[in-house]
Formats: C-alpha cells, sequence, structure tokens
C-alpha cells in the first residue's frame, strides 16, 4: 500500500539535513544556556547565534526574537502582553482566527473586561479591509488588531500592507499569526512593519516544539513563565537548544529554496485542482483556495459533492492522511469554525477535505490520491 502525507499545514516531515544537525547537536551540545562554565558558554553561543540568523531573515534585530515552546505560546505571550503590558483595551480580530488566538481572547475578554470586536468575513474568507477601517474609526481605546497572514484551513491570504497602513493611520498595534506563512513566504518586516508575528518550526520541515514570537523594538515583555529569567526575562525555563538549532536549519533550507519550492506547489495544487473537477464537474473549493494569487501554495480545501462521513478514513485506509472540515471527519465535536463561518447551510452537510502540500509531495501521489477519491466517491 501507498504512503501518501497531504497533510502538511498540520505539520511536515522534518528534514533529513535538520536531524543531522539536532543529532550532532545532542551528542555534543548537552550544556545549559545559564551555566557560566564553558559548556554552558558553548551552548548559549549557540542559542544566541540561531537568534541572530532567524532575526536576519526578516529584517529585524536580534533582540526582537524571543524563542517559545511553538506557535500557540507565541501567540498568547504577545496578546497576554498586549492587554496587561501595553494597555490595550480592545481587541479586533475574526472568527476564522486559529483558536490559538480565538480562545485566548476569550479567555482575555474573560479575566481583562477588555472590549472584542470581530471583523466581517466574506463568503470567500476574506476580511473586510473596509469594515476593519469602521471599526478602528469607531473607538479612541486602544486597540490591538490580530488577523492571521495565512488562513491554517481555507489558505486565504491577508493583504498584510493594507492592514499595517490602516493600523498606522489609526495608531493601532498589529498582530498577525504567520505560522502558515513562515518558511512558504517572504516577510520583510522593514518593508512590512507588523508589530508582532510568530513561528512553529514544524510547519516548515522543522521539529515539533519550538518556535518564536517577534515584538517589535520598544515593546517592554512581561513573561508569563516565571523562574528563571532566560530570554532576556521575557521566558523562564531552559532554552531547547537542539530545537532552536534545528529550526535555524529549517529555515535557512526553506529561504533558500523558497520561491522554488512556491511555484513547484503551485504547479502540483493546479494540477490536483484539474483532476478533480475532471473526476466530478460539480467539486468546490473552499475560500480562495483554488485562486493561486490570492491563496497560500501549500493549502487546498476542496468541498466534494457528497456526504461521506467515513471518506478520511478510508482514504486513511489507503494510506493517505488528509484533514477534514466536518465535526465527525475531524474527530471534533464542533467541526471547522472557519468552514462554518462562510459556507451555505446546505453546503456544510457536504464532506469538505483540506489537502496540503510540501516540497516532498509528487505528482505520482496525487495520481494515486485521486484513483482512491475516485474509488471511494
Amino acid at each position: 500500500m501507498n504512503k501518501v502525507y497531504l497533510d502538511n499545514a498540520a505539520t511536515t516531515p522534518i528534514a533529513p539535513e535538520v536531524i543531522d544537525v539536532m543529532q550532532l547537536s545532542m551528542q555534543e551540545n548537552f550544556g545549559n544556556p545559564s551555566s557560566t562554565h564553558q559548556f554552558g558558554r558553548k551552548a548559549k553561543n549557540i542559542v544566541e547565534n540561531a537568534r541572530k540568523t532567524i532575526a536576519k531573515t526578516f529584517n529585524i534585530s536580534a533582540a526582537e526574537i524571543i524563542f517559545t515552546s511553538g506557535g500557540t505560546e507565541a501567540d498568547n505571550l504577545i496578546l497576554y502582553n498586549a492587554i496587561t503590558n501595553l494597555g490595550v483595551k480592545r481587541i479586533i480580530t475574526s472568527k476564522i482566527e486559529h483558536h490559538a488566538v480565538l480562545h485566548t481572547v476569550e479567555f482575555l475578554q474573560k479575566k481583562y473586561a477588555i472590549e472584542v470586536e470581530y471583523v466581517q468575513v466574506n463568503s470567500n474568507g476574506d476580511i473586510s479591509i473596509d469594515h476593519l477601517e469602521e471599526l478602528l474609526k469607531n473607538s479612541k481605546e486602544k486597540t490591538l488588531v490580530s488577523l492571521m497572514y495565512i488562513n491554517n484551513e481555507i489558505g486565504n491570504i491577508l493583504p498584510l500592507e493594507k492592514v499595517c497602513e490602516l493600523c498606522a493611520t489609526y495608531d493601532a498595534l498589529f498582530h498577525s499569526d504567520t505560522v502558515q506563512a513562515i518558511g512558504h513566504y517572504s516577510i520583510d518586516l522593514q518593508k512590512i512593519p507588523v508589530d508582532f508575528i510568530v513561528a512553529s518550526a514544524h510547519k516548515f520541515h522543522g521539529p515539533k516544539g519550538v518556535g518564536f514570537a517577534y515584538f517589535k523594538k520598544g515593546f517592554g515583555i512581561q513573561p508569563m513563565l516565571h523562574g528563571g529569567d532566560q530570554e532576556k526575562g521575557a521566558r523562564s525555563s531552559t532554552e531547547n537548544v537542539h530545537s532552536i538549532l534545528g529550526m535555524e536549519k529549517a529555515l535557512e533550507i526553506a529561504s533558500s529554496t523558497l520561491e522554488y519550492d512556491k511555484e513547484y506547489m503551485n504547479s502540483l495544487k493546479l494540477f490536483f485542482i484539474d483532476e478533480l473537477i475532471k473526476l466530478n464537474s460539480e467539486v468546490k473549493f473552499n475560500g480562495q483556495s483554488s485562486i493561486i494569487e490570492n491563496s497560500s501554495c501549500t493549502i487546498l480545501n476542496v468541498m466534494l459533492p457528497v456526504t461521506n462521513e467515513m471518506l478520511l478514513f478510508s482514504l486513511d485506509l489507503n494510506g493517505i492522511a488528509v484533514s477534514g472540515g466536518s465535526a465527525c471527519q475531524s474527530g471534533s465535536n464542533t467541526g471547522s469554525h472557519v468552514l462554518s463561518e462562510i459556507l451555505k447551510e446546505e453546503d456544510e452537510n457536504l464532506t469538505s477535505v483540506r489537502f496540503s502540500f510540501s516540497r516532498n509531495t509528487t505528482k505520482e501521489e496525487l495520481n494515486y490520491t485521486l484513483q482512491k477519491i475516485k474509488e471511494l466517491l
């Protein structure tokens, strides 16, 4: 049986070069970066060099990078600081954000009685820029806008520059969950001055359990984790040296082949779209995921013209890994909050599947997947 992995938006296979770097580090760099002896100094030097390399990728200073356990912690750290440290009284977000943002905002609203407003989203999953401006106009309260760069379910790309301009015009802070973008799309934070972004290494062929938060220079940071004052007091906990090194290597590889990989994945995506339509002309695509210019090269969210609650399970039995868009398919009790927000009620009952690609995906794997979909439908 073939094994086909098409769930790269959930996590990616670790690159062999990353494994090599991490394995060597585990053998040679066991010192605690907080220790003052030579073993500790060596580990500390590795962490700081990685911080400089990663910062250079985004055209920022190393001091603006805080290492975390991943994107969720980074989002939490930023949102928590916005309320408790930066004087934010109001958050504008959308109902199709990742739960790392949505659930954190809900918690902060209950705990600190902040105002939360949701920008309108159209049936294609696009944020209404006009409504965002209207919301920004309508209050003088210190505001944070939190909108993700690339939606993890439907792949829609947010116009970062427009949102940056609006936030600057109305003196609002701007946080963007960039987890699905980093390693696939270039972000120059001098040209597009977002105040806060986040990353998770396992989304670009790095290890799980490591990421970073970017705080624009000038923002103080109050820690959520207290103890040892690591990360310049912003996050207590002994640094995950080997994983930080792995993240550095993964980002270096991704950055060096970024444009080639993007073109390659888009070619696979277009091929897959065409073949799906040939299978059944009633196939639809959720959000902007079928429009190359408006969506991530990694994500295609497909609405099949059937209700087949066992489709994902059946694909799995045939060696094909994908993600679903309904409760029975995803293993949750609530289904996709993103699709629920943008689909008509009758379309929510149809089977939606998220296929997500990586630079390792091949056309042969897609042909095998198409063959199995045809058999199963």
